[in-house]
């Protein structure tokens, strides 16, 4: 082998490598993609799970066993939250759930990662509902906010629950 088919062979290995390295930072791309969306479809799962067992409960602590035509007669903005002695899963009503905590650490239904979830409610007013305010109103908000160490995004979702009372 004379030395222009020995440069040829060398710039053939030098291209060979490059490749190699190019396609295995694609897969390494690729797969942290997949695994982004996999925990992002997680943590919205985790997430509506929460809010959807929210608003199955009652409106307030004082709708739980009758109705109310007075917004007076609803729980005091200050006192949003589990009632003295409730616990979860014994939460009676939506705003039981303002300073609820959850993490997945130890379920075996999320075995590739662990999601942690914080929930506000406060009550809103229907001409701003981003906007929390510290009077009584028909409607409350909670937010969710769903976090892991897996995840570089913060997952944070939202719901309104209001109270209709028809006579």
């Amino acid at each position: 082998m004379n030395t222009g088919q020995m440069m040829i062979t060398i710039a053939a290995m030098m291209l060979l490598t490059v490749v190699i390295l190019r396609v295995n930072t694609n897969f390494f791309n690729t797969s942290n993609v997949m695994y982004e969306t996999k925990f992002g479809v997680m943590a919205v799962s985790f997430g509506t799970s929460i809010i959807e067992e929210a608003t199955s409960k009652a409106y307030d602590a004082n709708t739980v066993d009758m109705s109310l035509g007075n917004i007076n007669s609803l729980t005091n903005p200050n006192s949003l939250g589990k009632e003295t002695g409730e616990s979860y899963p014994d939460f009676d009503d939506f705003d039981d759930y303002n300073g609820y905590t959850k993490s997945t650490a130890g379920d075996n239904t999320f075995q590739s990662a662990v999601f942690n979830a914080v929930c506000i409610v406060k009550y809103v007013d229907p001409s701003n509902l981003n906007v929390f305010t510290n009077t009584r109103k028909w409607h409350k908000k909670m937010i969710v906010t769903i976090t892991s160490p897996s995840m570089v995004d913060t997952v944070r979702m939202s719901t309104i629950f209001s109270y209709w009372y028809f006579r």
